[in-house]
């Protein structure tokens, strides 16, 4: 029997939910309440009497599904804290489910074969927003991070990017990808809809992520053994800074600190077959060494960590990354010369990151030759340090060979 307990209080409302699932039979019950405050005092009398009520004890718990945000700062420091604690606790290990995914997963459920994309009220007229291809079965696919940006730039952000996030569907009865669907309260805010086509599919305005979505999302991670330790399970922050300083106050910056205008047209996505020979291209024109069309393939089937970066004139970068136990492995990162020294290389590294602290690994890792200035001075300057050197693990041409330095950037506890 596999039994979790799942958390989400990254809203005003706190829910508990305890799914149990034996043999192909699954039950779930949950329990809620609704305020601005008190979350951290009401999560474990919540989850103990769910307990009780269903019969079982802590100790039969598989693990622990908490809500990892974005959302509230408090609230989704409030989940993980108390996730941790009873992790610790009993030995068991946690799943990070996004706030974003679970709405999703809400919208899935009854419109699958859509683009689902998802917005949350960030405050100051601010939303988080994802994007999610349900397939029929409802299953999920990410196409679009989660970001933070004005509402007021959402149309915009969203039909620059329309088509690339639909790329990859093939058109059949089943799937709808010209008819997304939109969930969240984000999408109540002013500006947050205008310029989107009527036609599309508004679903529920008033929808927030709940424990019910959490811990549907975890059964399905734990089947996939996607679990991280305790101590290595972290909030997901979009907003880098929730408050100026008294100094910065002191010099004229009053209110809050507002997300960065989103000023182009890139777009983030997963890297797709379709992307190999455009991928392939860009890899011979920055490699001595290149990788090979099937060193890619056997990537992307190994289910590694893959992203492109697209606009209007076709690809800009990409990267690609191996999840290991405590760290993510970065493989390869390329920009088109013509872009170099423009932060495309810092936006690919800030994904891997924020998908490292997600998956709860300690930090990244990744090789670089020593006649490799431009990309040393690159990582070195995003707070990598090195730990070690590879001897003569790089092909040189000629028969030779060239050592490899091994950097590592290890995270700041959340």
């Amino acid at each position: 029997m596999t039994l979790i307990l799942a958390l989400e209080t990254s809203t005003p409302i706190c829910s508990i939910a305890l799914l149990s699932e034996q043999g192909d039979e699954i039950s779930l019950t949950q329990k809620q309440i609704e305020g601005v405050s008190g979350h951290a005092q009401s999560v474990l009398p919540l989850a103990h009497a769910l307990l009780a009520e269903q019969g079982r004890s802590k100790h039969e718990l598989s693990c622990v599904a908490f809500g990892n945000g974005p959302g509230a700062f408090t609230g989704i420091r409030v989940a993980c804290g108390i996730a941790q604690g009873i992790g610790f606790a009993l030995n068991i290990p946690l799943i990070p489910v996004g706030a974003l995914h679970a709405l999703a997963a809400n919208a899935a459920a009854r419109l699958p074969g859509r683009l689902i994309i998802t917005a949350l009220d960030a405050r100051m007229d601010e939303v988080y927003l994802a994007a999610f291809l349900a397939d029929p079965s409802g299953s999920l696919a990410l196409v679009q991070q989660p970001v933070l940006l004005s509402a007021a730039q959402a149309p915009a952000f969203v039909m620059q990017r329309f088509l690339l996030w639909q790329r990859d569907l093939a058109p059949d009865d089943t799937l709808n990808p010209s008819m997304p669907c939109l969930i969240g309260e984000g999408w109540r805010l002013p500006d947050a809809l205008a310029g989107l086509p009527a036609q599309w599919l508004i679903d529920d305005l008033t929808a927030l992520p709940d424990a019910h979505w959490v811990a549907h999302l975890g059964l399905l991670f734990w089947k996939k053994q996607q679990t991280v330790l305790p101590e290595h399970a972290a909030p997901l922050y979009l907003r880098d800074k929730v408050a100026f300083t008294t100094a910065e106050r002191a010099g004229g910056q009053g209110g809050n600190p507002r997300a960065a205008p989103a000023t182009d047209d890139l777009a983030l996505l997963p890297m797709r077959r379709a992307d190999l020979p455009e991928v392939l291209e860009l890899e011979r024109s920055v490699q001595s060494h290149p990788w090979t069309a099937k060193n890619f393939e056997d990537a992307l089937d190994a289910g590694y960590e893959a992203w492109v970066l697209r606009g209007a004139s076709g690809l800009a970068g990409f990267c690609l990354a191996m999840i290991a136990p405590d760290v993510i492995h970065i493989l390869v990162i390329a920009v088109v010369p013509k872009q170099q020294r423009a932060g495309l290389g810092k936006l690919l590294l800030k994904q891997v990151i924020d998908t490292a602290r997600q998956q709860g690994q300690e930090g990244l890792l990744l090789e670089v030759r020593p006649s490799n200035a431009q990309a040393l001075g690159f990582y070195q300057a995003q707070g990598f340090v090195q730990i070690g050197c590879r001897r003569d693990y790089y092909p040189a041409g000629k028969g030779a060979r060239e050592d490899a330095l091994v950097l590592k950037k290890t995270f700041e506890p959340a």
